[in-house]
């Protein structure tokens, strides 16, 4: 047992000095922010983070979201980081009554940088080449404590005066899906062909790294209309962020890439600022002349 506790005890400590590690090779401590936003909303602080202390709560959060509560990493000393949060704006929301950060995204947009995150699982060739300026977003989450639509909506918000700032004309990021299915992958494929989300301009394939074993097989099974049963199983698999972009008007790259160390599909989702929903924007307080 004492060796046990002596085990998890280094883990910890290896887990926590990996992730300082990191913060140094990516140069954190030169950090700085390349569009200032900052909006008070209520009980709320809205701002693209603009300190290397603001950063590192965005990046304890991540951690806390996606290792901790997702993969049941045993303790919340450290931080996700990888060597894209040096170069990328990351919008902040901080609950003034304690100064907690509850929620972030991350932004990369095209007026000051050339790589994307998303080149890691899909070839993006086709949306580089678009005469457009790009706003990638991503690593989004929100403490569980806070999962509300007043949260999401200032997160909206802040993108949306982001895309003002920067006169970005189209998102795209990856969504992700927990699943580890290619039958509930392909699934939801279908569901978004059938709904006409994939446009030629917009198809990003996975790379061969990403690409899911057996999701070809599954999609040539899924070869004929869904039927109601079917769509209805696709929508549960939806979570809400997703869903949200879905509402907007998102397209979808095609088929997903699989990540298999969180064990989740990502869909290379498209948002054209012209085809936005411009009552969800109106909902966001959002005018649509300002877009």
């Amino acid at each position: 047992m004492f060796e046990q506790i002596a085990h998890n005890s280094l883990n910890k400590v290896t887990s926590t000095l990996k992730s300082l590690y990191s913060l140094r090779v990516n140069k954190i401590h030169k950090f700085q922010s390349k569009v200032n936003i900052e909006i008070k909303m209520g009980p709320f602080l809205l701002k693209t983070a603009s300190t290397v202390a603001e950063l590192k709560k965005a990046l304890r959060l991540r951690y806390q979201v996606f290792y901790c509560e997702l993969q049941g990493t045993p303790q919340n000393l450290g931080f996700d980081v990888d060597e894209f949060d040096f170069i990328c704006d990351h919008l902040i929301i901080i609950d003034k009554k304690n100064q907690k950060t509850v929620g972030t995204y991350r932004l990369n947009c095209s007026q000051f940088n050339t790589e994307f995150y998303s080149e890691n699982e899909f070839n993006i060739d086709r949306l580089k080449k678009l005469p457009l300026i790009k706003l990638e977003l991503g690593r989004a989450c929100i403490h569980k404590e806070y999962r509300t639509g007043v949260v999401i909506a200032l997160l909206w918000k802040g993108i949306g005066e982001y895309m003002n700032k920067t006169n970005s004309d189209l998102l795209f990021g990856c969504a992700s899906i927990k699943t580890s299915s290619p039958r509930e992958a392909a699934l939801l494929y279908r569901l978004f062909y059938e709904q006409n989300r994939l446009k030629p301009e917009f198809l990003t394939p996975p790379s061969i790294k990403f690409s899911m074993p057996q999701l070809d097989l599954w999609i040539q099974r899924f070869n004929a209309p869904l039927s109601e049963e079917e769509k209805l199983e696709a929508q549960k698999l939806i979570p809400p962020l997703f869903r949200a972009y879905l509402k907007i008007g998102a397209y979808v790259g095609g088929a997903p890439a699989w990540d298999p160390d969180f064990k989740c599909i990502d869909f290379l989702t498209i948002l054209n600022k012209e085809d936005l929903n411009k009552s969800l924007w109106k909902k966001y307080k959002l005018h649509s002349e300002s877009f």
